[in-house]
């Protein structure tokens, strides 16, 4: 059985449409074997992938072909993630988490309760001032 690299990428889940898919290849967002190909080009078992998503590149073996878009739990049997690709993006993960984190504390704008009490005790101010 041979699949084009889009439709794989597409039944395995990567992409949600066959469209976004073929654009990410043709962008040079896919690499087979460390080359780049076309949406065209069929995979074989055992084909490494790198796939860009993001901030996200993942580093896969090709398990098992297939053109039909199944479960996620199906998708995810047709490759592998390669150890260091797993970890690299998992630090990334964490990194993102801290910077969120850091950045969840800073200060907002006053709600409309908040700029009453500002008004009211700016007026208490004024008058014994």
């Amino acid at each position: 059985m041979s699949v084009r690299l889009d439709k794989w990428l597409w039944a395995a889940r990567f992409f949600k449409t066959r469209a976004l898919a073929r654009a990410a290849v043709q962008g040079g967002k896919v690499h087979l074997n460390g080359g780049r190909v076309k949406p065209a080009r069929t995979l074989a078992v055992g084909d490494e992938l790198r796939v860009q998503r993001g901030n996200e590149a993942l580093t896969i073996h090709v398990l098992e072909i297939s053109d039909r878009r199944g479960p996620a739990a199906v998708a995810q049997a047709l490759y592998e993630e390669t150890e260091t690709s797993r970890e690299q993006r998992e630090a990334l993960a964490a990194e993102r988490k801290l910077q969120r984190e850091a950045h969840a504390g800073r200060e907002r704008r006053p709600d409309k309760r908040q700029r009453r009490q500002i008004i009211r005790f700016r007026k208490g101010q004024d008058e014994s001032g």
